[in-house]
């Protein structure tokens, strides 16, 4: 799942679902071309939120506003994936739960701002395609997701699928440098595709 500024290639070995600390470079975050991750934070009972987002969950928390994201489903029998996009039905742009870290990157000694956006279940527009979406908080959550409570655990549950819509768009949006609005327009895909 990405972004529309923050695309990756849609090959599985980049598309993570969950990330983990470079510990190698001695960061919290890892350090992504467009300085966003995806975190799918486990807040088990036992285990609580991983010891690499524990501390920004608690206390560094933000929200990431999008006008919609891309996700890419698996087709049987073919090797590459077909690219959705997925928005408010309205248009409206909305907010991704995120958690944001600062860290000196080890090599050059410059600090960076990382962010990662929170993943949960798919609501069931977005289960057609891919088992986890973004996190999408509601406007009424905003300011307890950014308040001081350390734990808003009930907040992290798939937004409703009604106001949403999701369209089949060009494999054009595979390529950073197709940056433009054309890349957003639905096509008609083939029946196996479907």
């Amino acid at each position: 799942m990405r972004t529309p500024r923050g695309r990756d290639p849609p090959d599985d070995s980049r598309t993570p679902t969950s990330i983990s600390a470079d510990r190698a470079n001695g960061c919290e975050m890892p350090k992504m071309a467009a300085g966003c991750a995806l975190a799918r934070l486990d807040l088990g009972e036992e285990r609580g939120a991983r010891s690499t987002f524990r501390d920004a969950y608690r206390r560094r928390r933000c929200i990431v506003p999008v006008d919609g994201f891309f996700e890419w489903k698996a087709i049987k029998g073919h090797k590459a994936k077909q690219p959705y996009a997925i928005a408010m039905k309205d248009g409206a742009p909305f907010g991704l739960a995120g958690i944001w870290e600062n860290w000196k990157e080890p090599a050059s000694g410059e600090w960076l701002r990382t962010f990662a956006i929170i993943t949960t279940d798919a609501n069931e527009l977005v289960a057609d395609i891919h088992d986890r979406m973004p996190l999408i908080l509601a406007p009424g959550d905003y300011a307890r997701w950014l308040g001081e409570e350390p734990d808003p655990r009930d907040l992290m549950r798939p937004f409703p699928a009604a106001p949403m819509r999701m369209w089949p768009i060009s494999t054009r949006v595979n390529k950073p440098e197709n940056d433009d609005s054309s890349i957003v327009e639905p096509i008609e895909v083939a029946t196996d595709a479907a």
